[in-house]
Formats: C-alpha cells, sequence, structure tokens
C-alpha cells in the first residue's frame, strides 16, 4: 500500500495514523507476551534466544517481500523483543514469586 503525498503535513498525518495502529498492535503483542510468561518454567525459556532468531529470520524474510529495508526491521524487532523480554522476566518473576 504506498501512499503519494503532496505535503509535508500530509506525510506527517500518514506517519501517525501508522504510528497509533502500530501501538495498538503493541498492546495486542504485549498481552500475549504477558500469557506466554505464565505457561513458562525459568527465566532461560523466558529468554528463548533460538526463539528470537527464529523471528527475526521470519520477519527479516516479510520484509524483503513487502519491499521494507530488513536491516531495519531486524533492528526494530531486536529493541522491541527485548524490551518484551524484559517486560516478560518481570511478569514471570511476579508469577512465580520470585
Amino acid at each position: 500500500m504506498e501512499v503519494s503525498c503532496n505535503s509535508l503535513n500530509e506525510v506527517r498525518d500518514n506517519i501517525d495514523k501508522i504510528d497509533r495502529k502500530i501501538v495498538e498492535l503493541l498492546a495486542q503483542r504485549g498481552a500475549l507476551v504477558t500469557q506466554a510468561a505464565s505457561f513458562k518454567k525459568t527465566t532461560d525459556e523466558v529468554k528463548a534466544p533460538n526463539r528470537v532468531e527464529q523471528v527475526i529470520a521470519k520477519v527479516t524474510a516479510l520484509a524483503q517481500e513487502q519491499g521494507a529495508n530488513p536491516a531495519v526491521v531486524e533492528s526494530v524487532y531486536r529493541a522491541m523483543i527485548s524490551a518484551f523480554i524484559e517486560a516478560e522476566l518481570k511478569e514471570h518473576a511476579v508469577l512465580n514469586g520470585t
């Protein structure tokens, strides 16, 4: 979906609309991460480095398919996953009384 804009304000308005959708999706993802914490027995399961690399491989492939910059997508996902792991570790600690 390519949008052609005629001004910087129009570009910014479209970016704002996308940001709203991204934040909505992050909230949904975060709720699932919180649920995932209850299924994991150890902090190593929370950190799951092999799963992280699977996700990175999947999204960089999707980036190439969608015409996005794979390096940017990888960087964003690594930061996002890191933040979600931190949140999940906290949730996991609460659930396990540690």
